[in-house]
């Protein structure tokens, strides 16, 4: 089944790559023609630059995810209710996420717009200003990424040695110490499978984009994955093999990313 519905249609898009088809007539054999149009393609150009922001700054649930995991894996009163509120953004869909962010960065009356000017700054149009859009987006999009994991690492926890810890603090080993050097190694597979989920997330972001501005404003807010489906199957493409040269480009980016990953953890585990 896998092999069906992953692997076969990677090559598929592999393939299509050097095509020129409209999806319905003949197919084209172009070479690598979709390629050498992606290098002067200005749209693709702000779309891999946004990818990459992405990238960068969507790291930051992983990090926060764990925060969050070692503040609600405390016993102390109510904490099965901030569990919830923790809980809350992982359950609900993307759509919603885009909606209910859309709302908060409304200018006219958006919530973070009546705390500004109650602060006495000026209201500000987020989703549009081609300066702040990507940031608007990638911080809706934090908000459930964090929950993940948020969750990953409370499942991880849940495991962590009591001895090592006890042994850790018979060492004096508190707070940041006991947390590099006792809580963290024993993090490992989940901060692995955190990393990976993010970065994929971070380079398959669609939803948000589509929901909250629709690549706008003036296609600023353009990723390689809304852009592809913008060339093939909109009403301004139609252009199937240009879409799967972006979605191969889409491909590299992120197997490049994860297999860096997966070579750093195979040394770090070689040399334990």
């Amino acid at each position: 089944m896998f092999s069906l519905y992953v692997i076969f249609p990677i090559f598929q898009s592999i393939n299509l790559s050097f095509y020129q088809w409209d999806g319905l007539g003949v197919k084209t054999y172009v070479g690598a023609e979709n390629y050498i149009e992606l290098l002067d393609d200005e749209y693709f150009i702000v779309s891999l630059k946004n990818n990459v922001i992405w990238l960068v700054l969507y790291l930051l649930a992983v990090p926060a995810g764990l925060f969050v995991a070692l503040f609600l894996n405390q016993t102390v009163r109510g904490i099965r209710i901030y569990k919830s509120i923790f809980f809350f953004p992982f359950v609900i869909s993307q759509v919603v996420v885009g909606l209910v962010f859309s709302w908060f960065y409304d200018p006219s009356n958006g919530l973070l717009n009546v705390i500004l000017e109650f602060l006495g700054f000026d209201s500000i149009a987020i989703l549009a200003e081609e300066d702040y859009v990507t940031y608007g987006i990638i911080a809706a999009g934090l908000w459930p990424q964090t929950a993940y994991c948020m969750i990953l690492y409370l499942t991880g926890l849940n495991s962590v040695d009591p001895e090592q810890i006890e042994a850790g603090r018979i060492d004096n080993a508190r707070g940041w110490r006991m947390l590099w050097y006792v809580i963290l190694p024993q993090l490992k597979p989940a901060t692995f499978i955190a990393v990976v989920v993010t970065i994929i997330g971070a380079l398959r972001s669609f939803d948000l984009i589509d929901i909250m501005t629709g690549g706008g404003p003036w296609g600023s807010s353009r990723v390689l994955a809304y852009y592809m489906y913008e060339k093939a199957f909109s009403e301004y493409g139609f252009r199937m093999g240009y879409g799967a040269a972006i979605a191969v480009v889409l491909l590299v980016i992120m197997m490049v990313y994860i297999a860096t990953i997966l070579y750093r953890l195979y040394r770090d585990e070689r040399g334990g």
